[in-house]
């Protein structure tokens, strides 16, 4: 929801459309239970064998596979009914996303870097809403998207961190195990390229005070992020606290790019 909202208000000058931003928080909400749901019908054998997930309703057997179908198949129903309000484009684009949603999970089995295509799948969160508004794709949704792609790349490195030596067992792919020891460094770029992307939006979109602000509080924690990383006698909860600060630093960015929009 995060991504999509800050490509709406975007796009929209900071004042979308009520019934718009109503489809878009609730067709983001019903595609992320959709792609939950798939994520663990794939994984539902490989899950109880890491302590992370366990104790996921599929892994645990507290939920059985004919419901865990039934209830993704409601959630993307649900994502396509609000997608028909939108223009022609964002359906299309809904309709490309899907397969990237869907096929996400085995990616880990067949593809080094899976995480990127999470990170993809994060980056249509952006092309819909921002298509929704304008009919198009600008220059300033692209800066968005790749800011988005390289931002979920890195916060989804981190939390496959604690994973690794489950995933080298069970011989299944990840970021964190594709770049090894230079992870660190690795997403402190990501960072990096994330925050250079985003002044670039925000110089392009001619976004005022407040997004600045913003963008340099999530600067200055991405660099905290990067400092932790680098110290290897990080216990593991460290590493589900950075992915879950990540998720509020979304919401501070997006308040800076809604009040960037309407502040002069």
């Amino acid at each position: 929801m995060v991504p999509s909202l800050c490509a709406l208000f975007l796009a929209a000058d900071g004042r979308p459309d009520p019934l718009l931003l109503a489809v878009i928080v609730l067709g983001s909400l019903a595609t992320s239970a959709g792609g939950c749901v798939v994520n663990d019908l794939w994984d539902r054998n490989i899950d109880p064998k890491v302590e992370r997930t366990r104790r996921r309703p599929l892994a645990s057997r507290a939920l059985t596979v004919k419901t865990g179908i039934a209830i993704a198949a409601v959630a993307f129903l649900c994502a396509i009914g609000f997608a028909l309000y939108l223009k022609p484009l964002s359906i299309v684009l809904c309709f490309l996303a899907s397969p990237v949603i869907i096929l996400y999970p085995l990616a880990k089995r067949v593809f080094p870097v899976p995480q990127l295509v999470l990170a993809i799948a994060w980056g249509f969160a952006v092309l819909i809403p921002w298509s929704a508004v304008s009919g198009s794709l600008g220059v300033a949704a692209w800066l968005l998207w790749g800011a988005t792609v390289l931002w979920t790349l890195a916060f989804d490195t981190v939390y496959a961190i604690p994973d690794r030596k489950y995933d080298a067992q069970l011989g299944v792919n990840s970021s964190a195990r594709f770049f090894g020891e230079s992870t660190p460094e690795v997403v402190g770029l990501l960072f990096m390229g994330t925050g250079i992307l985003l002044l670039w939006l925000g110089i392009y979109k001619s976004l005022s005070v407040p997004y600045i602000m913003t963008w340099a509080i999530a600067c200055g924690i991405w660099f905290t992020h990067y400092r932790k990383l680098r110290n290897p006698r990080q216990p593991a909860h460290v590493y589900g606290q950075i992915f879950r600060q990540n998720v509020i630093l979304g919401f501070v960015l997006l308040g800076g790019m809604i009040a960037g929009s309407l502040v002069g």
